[in-house]
């Protein structure tokens, strides 16, 4: 008797075929996709009545540059996509990594699932990944005037700028950050025998 993940795994394989990376841990598949075959695979997913992903739970862009603290040798921003197909009560993640460390860029699936809309604006705005064919590809966090991408790993804890109110120009006013950067390293005492009777 098969289990539900094993069908699924069939039912993905017979429809992506060749196109897909797949892996299983934790009772979760996920399918990793060329950047090229992203929104093809994606249309698949959602059509194909033998799968039915018709919703899209989740979508966010990852910043991979010090995964396995510093030893990542891949592409540098990836998107990952949670799908549920409620007629088959299954999920799953699909992953693409943006082939140009650069100038970040995939495919926006916005035309399959409107709830995209946001989820890519938030990946652009923190991340900097580009998603083409989005009509409205605009920052949603943060300030329209804000400089960067918050969520890359080289970003400044600090920032580039900060704001202030300036009661001689009676309005805010931007200005490069005066805070002198400094690490924080707290004491820690370690006892030999914590916990040992």
């Amino acid at each position: 008797m098969s289990t539900q993940l094993e069908v699924l795994q069939i039912a993905l394989a017979a429809a992506l075929g060749e196109r897909v990376g797949t892996t299983v841990a934790l009772g979760e598949i996920t399918l990793v996709v060329k950047a090229g075959d992203y929104y093809a695979v994606m249309q698949a997913l959602r059509d194909d009545p033998a799968l039915g992903f018709d919703q899209l739970i989740d979508l966010c862009g990852v910043d991979y540059s010090t995964y396995g603290e510093g030893t990542w040798d891949g592409l540098r921003f990836a998107v990952t996509s949670h799908l549920l197909s409620v007629k088959h009560n299954w999920r799953v993640r699909v992953r693409v990594f943006c082939p140009d460390d650069e100038m970040p860029i995939v495919q926006s699936v916005v035309p399959l699932w409107r709830t995209a809309n946001w989820y890519e604006r938030e990946a652009f705005d923190l991340l900097g990944i580009l998603f083409d064919g989005h009509n409205d590809l605009r920052r949603i966090l943060t300030d329209y005037g804000f400089m960067g991408h918050p969520f890359r790993k080289d970003f400044p804890v600090s920032g580039y700028v900060e704001m202030r109110y300036d009661p001689e120009q009676l309005r805010v006013v931007y200005q490069p950050v005066t805070i002198d950067p400094r690490e924080n390293v707290p004491r820690v005492i370690r006892e030999e025998n914590y916990g040992i009777k």
